[in-house]
């Protein structure tokens, strides 16, 4: 990829922001207001709907010297979200939408089956038994782990949840898209507030469950017998057997509190909020392995912390993240998004409310048993607010390494993947 493209792509992006202020000068009447019906006379009742979209522009990998510049349009996310809050003590809540539409999955009549489908993202019904307990049962996203496993993804900080999907890890393993079966229990006690979730696993995971070590392994060979099919495979008395994944996330909230009506946490509240959270969980999924060659299964344990700031400052607002996660599958083996090992995951930015913007920095380090070379990424970038989070339009480059689990990378031939995004929400 030559100079003379990198600077074309850059020079696009800066005319995109630009332009986008003459739109964010005047926003007259349209400031955001909420889609909810009051369902009796004071509000307590009432139907909501959250409503957004995201259309990404990106290019090829710039990191391949023998391939020219391609720009692909895509849609990330279209979504719906409508929810009933009944009465104070119950809510039902309903989440459909698709993801990842692009050319090579667009079909002519919008009906082929191997195109982008609309599906059901979570749907569940919860109840208040006190302040401090709230339990709810259906499809749900209150996630373990750490506070981005909860993520909203209408409020990033970042463009997106970075790749690998380490917080997301047992995204199309053992949930649909990053949403599980099962019973939960939420809640806020002071200055800390819990999620703890009973689940069962699906039992058609990515790639049916291999040990992906082989894509980093010269002879091709996975360098473990374990696959992540415990729950689809008997035990050796022809029972079955890991149908359970219990897994939390608990926090402290050392100002501001955080809502928890909703499962999702914010990326940042552009100085709208004082908040400081150091948090810690868990995933934990007995027999969730299987070993081919010693035909036994055997447990899957993840722990994680991190610390989560976003304050008001002079000027505009400071966001902070940083995550230790500790994943441990067995011997040598490596997820569709994590491995046996641990990650570091950091990332920073800085709100200008004047120029309504946000530059931003993330990276992430993660050392796996099954890897003799540290997958890394790097995302850079800058959002422009051009009504908050409700429309907003974020370019970004990305650099991903040695992770040959990605379709643009190949063992001994090209290790990393460079990439502009544009996204607009």
């Amino acid at each position: 990829m030559d100079l003379k493209t990198v600077r074309l792509v850059f020079k696009a992006v800066i005319l995109i922001l630009f332009t986008g202020n003459i739109f964010a000068q005047d926003q007259g009447p349209y400031l955001y207001k909420p889609l909810k019906i009051d369902l009796d006379e004071d509000g307590d009742a009432y139907l909501r709907f959250i409503i957004w979209n995201q259309a990404w522009v990106t290019t090829n990998n710039l990191a391949d010297d023998d391939s020219k510049l391609q720009l692909s349009a895509s849609i990330r996310r279209a979504r719906l979200i409508a929810y009933a809050q009944m009465s104070p003590r119950f809510l039902i809540f309903t989440h459909i939408g698709m993801n990842n539409l692009n050319a090579e999955n667009l079909p002519a009549l919008g009906n082929d089956g191997n195109s982008s489908q609309i599906f059901l993202h979570g749907a569940w019904g919860e109840y208040k038994i006190h302040q401090s307990i709230y339990v709810g049962a259906g499809l749900h996203y209150w996630n373990g782990l750490t506070r981005l496993s909860s993520q909203s993804t209408i409020s990033f900080m970042t463009l997106d949840q970075s790749r690998p999907f380490y917080p997301w890890h047992s995204i199309g393993i053992t949930d649909q898209f990053a949403r599980h079966l099962g019973v939960y229990l939420k809640g806020t006690i002071g200055k800390v507030d819990y999620r703890l979730a009973l689940n069962n696993p699906g039992r058609s995971p990515l790639g049916d469950g291999k040990d992906y070590s082989v894509d980093f392994n010269p002879d091709g060979e996975p360098l473990s017998h374990l696959v992540y099919t415990g729950a689809s495979t008997l035990d050796g008395d022809g029972y079955k057997t890991g149908n359970t994944i219990l897994t939390g996330y608990v926090k402290y909230n050392f100002l501001e509190n955080e809502s928890i009506k909703l499962p999702y946490y914010s990326g940042t509240y552009l100085g709208k909020r004082k908040v400081i959270a150091l948090g810690t969980g868990f995933f934990w999924h007995p027999n969730g392995m299987y070993d081919t060659e010693q035909l036994q299964h055997s447990s899957i344990l993840h722990f994680a912390t991190d610390l989560f700031v976003d304050l008001p400052v002079k000027g505009g607002a400071v966001n902070g993240y940083l995550s230790y996660t500790s994943f441990d599958y067995g011997a040598d083996y490596i997820s569709r998004w994590a491995g046996t090992g641990n990650v570091v995951y950091a990332h920073f930015g800085y709100y200008y409310d004047r120029f309504l913007t946000m530059p931003y920095i993330g990276y992430s380090y993660g050392k796996f048993e099954g890897a003799a070379d540290p997958i890394e990424s790097l995302n850079i970038g800058i959002n422009y607010f051009l009504t908050g989070h409700h429309c907003k339009v974020t370019v970004e480059w990305y650099q991903l390494l040695n992770d040959y689990r990605e379709k643009a990378l190949t063992l001994g031939a090209v290790s990393k993947l460079s990439q502009f995004r544009v996204q607009f929400q």
